[in-house]
């Protein structure tokens, strides 16, 4: 599978059909720009991501960078994409049992449901919202392990927002004996479960995703947006002049 070098990381430039049809087994992370700018200076993070199978563009913003840089990525596959298209994909496929793990209380059962009476069976088998800090909590941690293999799943979808969820799967992901797929798929389980909505597709073409999920989540996401990930800018146009150090 051909990559695509975005500053310290390569991403795989493949279309969302020749994924689909290529992935058996591993471990799925699909990074945007908050992911890059946290790969700068997070060595946990980088850890997990060096562990991961496949890594797939989930931002507009990163499509354009790597048209800048002369290597263009062929599709944006973004998490809120790829479980819709993974799951119907495995309609009628047995061997995919999916465990949905992340959201706030209920969501996530919710998402469930709603999943299961779109392909009428249920091919998520159990899900689990975990308590804010959970990542912190190993009681609550080994419990969700438990949870994950006694549920019989093969799927494992991890909802919980970077860098945490990468971060999780990396920790835990030798203890799940019976997951052969893990996909880190952020805000997904939400639209699923129709907790928060998508932005316009319009707004998705036009590179402002980011603008739509800010006004949703002001208080969570207007730092990240407006100060934490500017600097991306500037370490693209590095790349481009070969000035860029990893």
């Amino acid at each position: 599978m051909k990559k695509v070098k975005i500053l310290n990381l390569e991403i795989d430039n493949v279309s969302k059909a020749e994924f689909l049809d290529n992935l058996q087994s591993g471990v799925v992370f699909t990074p945007n720009v908050d992911h890059l700018i946290h790969l700068q200076k997070d060595p946990e993070f980088w850890q997990a991501y060096n562990m991961c199978d496949y890594k797939v563009c989930d931002s507009q913003i990163l499509m354009v960078a790597s048209y800048f840089l002369g290597t263009p990525i062929k599709e944006k596959i973004s998490g809120a994409d790829l479980l819709p298209s993974f799951y119907n994909y495995h309609k009628y496929n047995e061997n995919i049992k999916i465990f949905l793990l992340g959201a706030a209380k209920g969501v996530a059962k919710r998402a469930q449901q709603k999943i299961n009476e779109k392909l009428q069976r249920n091919i998520v088998v159990a899900s689990y919202s975990p308590s804010f800090g959970f990542e912190k909590n190993e009681e609550e941690c080994h419990a969700i392990v438990d949870k994950i293999n006694y549920s019989g799943a093969t799927v494992l979808i991890v909802g919980v927002g970077a860098p945490k969820q990468e971060k999780w799967i990396y920790k835990y992901k030798e203890q799940l004996h019976r997951i052969k797929i893990f996909m880190a798929l952020g805000a997904t389980i939400d639209f699923e479960a129709g907790h928060l909505n998508r932005s316009p597709k319009w707004m998705r073409k036009l590179c402002l995703e980011w603008l739509y999920r800010m006004i949703c989540e002001p208080k969570r996401l207007w730092k990240r947006y407006l100060i934490d990930d500017l600097p991306f800018l500037f370490l693209i146009l590095k790349q481009k002049l070969n000035l860029y150090k990893s």
